[in-house]
């Protein structure tokens, strides 16, 4: 039995294999992007990760369509010929006898050619927005799993609740961390301020990590920092790594520790990826989200208000985002920390935790009855 898995959503799709690989016999595909985005040839994480967990991953090169016209878009147009080219070779070669996909332009060639294949095909949809690829994508599914609850027609036989995957790293944070990270916390021990996990997103965040650098002066006498730089074209990484300190621990990313960090922290502060809300709702970890504004119908702000109201977020809007008002957001919410803590507590209630349980049975269910 083969699993072709594709999508720009690889967060959950980790969860996913996870629980797959549980089962014998079973070869699991990963279809990706090599590199970050357009005009950015940084290595895309996906492409160093999944080989790691013992993964077939094949990179596609396809294109999609933009919102607003740039350098970028003829190239971008150009490329979606040649992902379905692409996809018509990998679905020959791989045979799969199911193709998951986790939407995005990366997954939408694949799904158009294997349904053309008679494939079955399974959409998952992470947001509470759906993308225009999963939605033309959905024209073409077997079955659609939400990850949310929100009015959705669940009479449709197609759709399926079963929640957003969650890491096994953040269901289970390994008990031991590297020297370096006890290190970390043995100062937070003795100086007793909080700690605060920085992050932005699977790429991480230019514009975060500048603002980090703006106020890094007053933030590090009033917290202990661990920040994820992600990798990219600026060299925020390299850039930070000068000012590490007892106070400041700098990473591109974090690997097997992520859980553990996560469990240990006060204060989060990160993109409004709903994969990330999930995971921090489960941890029960008050953040502060700054949401990416010019993606497909605004969907970090959507995402990010519905955990507000939840209690699990303050939102900081980008527009509004300095080393100023970054500054004075983290210090407003380190004061009344035991109340946001209370409050990210009741925002896990509405998590559901064996997410990845339930989509491999919807999977194995779909290859079942497609013989």
């Amino acid at each position: 039995m083969k699993i072709l898995i594709t999508g720009a959503h690889f967060t959950p799709a980790i969860a996913l294999i996870e629980e797959l690989k549980k089962t014998k016999d079973l070869d699991i595909v990963y279809i990706g992007r090599k590199n970050t985005m357009e005009g950015d040839l940084t290595p895309s994480k996906e492409s160093q990760i999944i080989p790691t967990l013992g993964v077939k991953f094949i990179s596609i090169t396809t294109g999609r369509l933009q919102r607003s016209f740039t350098r970028y878009t003829i190239p971008s147009l150009l490329k979606i010929p040649i992902g379905f080219i692409q996809s018509v070779w990998i679905i020959w070669t791989e045979k799969p006898n199911v193709i998951l996909s986790f939407g995005g332009y990366v997954a939408l060639p694949l799904v158009v050619i294997g349904w053309l294949f008679s494939i079955p095909i399974l959409i998952h949809e992470q947001t509470l927005v759906s993308g225009l690829a999963n939605k033309i994508s959905s024209f073409f599914a077997d079955k659609i799993t939400l990850s949310f609850d929100k009015n959705q027609k669940l009479e449709n036989k197609r759709i399926v609740l079963t929640g957003n995957p969650i890491r096994n790293i953040v269901l289970n944070p390994k008990r031991n961390l590297d020297l370096e990270y006890r290190i970390f916390f043995e100062n937070y021990r003795k100086e007793k301020l909080p700690i605060i996990l920085v992050m932005g997103g699977n790429q991480g965040s230019h514009i975060i990590n500048e603002a980090i650098s703006q106020c890094f002066d007053k933030l590090i006498r009033i917290a202990l920092v661990i920040h994820i730089t992600g990798d990219n074209k600026f060299l925020d990484f390299e850039k930070l790594k000068k000012l590490e300190n007892d106070h400041y621990l700098v990473k591109k990313w974090i690997g097997e520790e992520y859980g553990t960090i996560l469990s240990k922290v006060d204060l989060v502060i990160s993109r409004a990826g709903v994969n990330t809300l999930t995971e921090l709702a489960f941890a029960a970890k008050p953040a502060l989200v700054i949401p990416i504004p010019y993606l497909y119908q605004d969907e970090q702000n959507k995402n990010a208000k519905y955990f507000e109201k939840l209690s699990l977020v303050k939102i900081l809007p980008q527009y509004d985002l300095s080393g100023k008002s970054l500054f004075e957001n983290i210090k407003g919410m380190l004061s009344k920390l035991g109340v946001y803590r209370d409050k990210a507590k009741k925002a896990k209630q509405m998590i559901i935790p064996d997410a990845a349980k339930r989509l491999a049975l919807e999977t194995f269910l779909l290859i079942h009855k497609s013989k």
